[in-house]
């Protein structure tokens, strides 16, 4: 890591946040409104010195978001699988890049280096790579905010989802409290680390009661 980088990341953090695994498409999508709300997010990360966990690729979304925090001063680890190398990486890398073996080390590892996990819009993967994150929550693996940044309603139908399956009994209702969601940046961070925040203050109140 650059000394520059060293210094953005060891100092001076503005939010709760040290570090946030986005999970994007490698895909920039139809709408010019995806790779704008890439680029926003990525600035409101550098405005927070908070350091960007990805999927490792450098073309579509990924490729947006990860230059952005990059040449804003903060650090980028991208993880991905030595399968997806020659489809997700085209030309320079950037930051630091880990190769993994398989898909499940992958969120694996970017959960591990990661404080809480933000969805832009995506593909097959990126709805996958979220949804784990879902459930390792709901099954108290992590307790990590997770956010959706729902792009001019592009999860209007997974939040649905979600909804029918609390109606159906299938989710708890207090799992459906779980995801975090926003139409831009800027609310969604702060939500979330409101949502922490509030964590953080149950368990300090847990552990005065127990003393």
């Amino acid at each position: 890591m650059e000394a520059s980088q060293q210094n953005a990341v060891g100092g001076g953090n503005k939010g709760r946040f040290k570090s946030i695994c986005v999970f994007c498409g490698s895909r920039h999508g139809n709408r010019t409104s995806f790779s704008e709300a890439a680029l926003d997010l990525g600035k409101k990360l550098v405005e927070r010195k908070i350091n960007l966990v990805y999927g490792g690729g450098s073309v579509g979304l990924m490729g947006l978001i990860s230059k952005t925090v990059f040449d804003g001063g903060c650090n980028v680890l991208g993880v991905i699988p030595t399968a997806l190398l020659p489809s997700e990486i085209s030309g320079e890398t950037i930051g630091e890049v880990k190769t993994v073996a398989d898909m499940h080390e992958r969120k694996s590892e970017m959960a591990k280096n990661a404080d809480a996990f933000i969805a832009l819009p995506g593909g097959y993967g990126t709805m996958e790579e979220l949804l784990e994150m879902v459930a390792w929550s709901q099954l108290g693996i992590h307790g990590k905010p997770v956010g959706i940044l729902n792009v001019d309603g592009y999860y209007n139908d997974l939040l649905a989802l979600f909804k029918k399956a609390v109606e159906e009994g299938f989710i708890e209702d207090s799992a459906s409290q779980i995801v975090v969601s926003a139409d831009n940046a800027e609310n969604l961070i702060r939500e979330m680390e409101e949502r922490l925040g509030e964590k953080k203050m149950r368990e300090t109140s847990k552990k005065r009661k127990r003393s």
